[in-house]
C-alpha cells in the first residue's frame, strides 16, 4: 500500500485519467474530489462491500431456487413415468 501525505487542494494522480484531491479536513474528516473517466465506476468502499456480499447472497438464493426447480422436475418426471402404460 502506497500512503501519501496531502494538503487541501494538492492532488494524486493515478495512472492518466483519474485525478484524487483533497477539498478538505474538518473535524478528523477528508472530503475528496475524483476526476475519472465516466466509464470508470467508483464507489465508496463499504458500498462495494455491502454490494459484493448482497451478489453473493443473490447467486445462492439462485443455485438453492435453481436446485429446488430441478427436483420438482424430477419429482413431475418420475410421477408421470409411474402413471403410463
Amino acid at each position: 500500500m502506497l500512503v501519501l501525505a496531502r494538503k487541501v487542494e494538492e492532488e494524486i494522480r493515478i495512472g492518466d485519467q483519474v485525478i484524487v484531491r483533497v477539498l478538505a479536513i474538518k473535524d478528523g474528516q477528508v472530503k475528496l474530489g475524483i476526476e475519472a473517466p465516466r466509464s470508470l465506476r467508483v464507489f465508496r468502499g463499504e458500498l462495494y462491500e455491502q454490494a459484493l456480499r448482497q451478489n453473493e447472497a443473490a447467486a445462492r438464493v439462485e443455485r438453492s431456487a435453481a436446485a429446488e426447480a430441478a427436483a420438482k422436475l424430477t419429482q413431475l418426471r418420475i410421477g408421470s413415468a409411474d402413471k403410463e402404460p
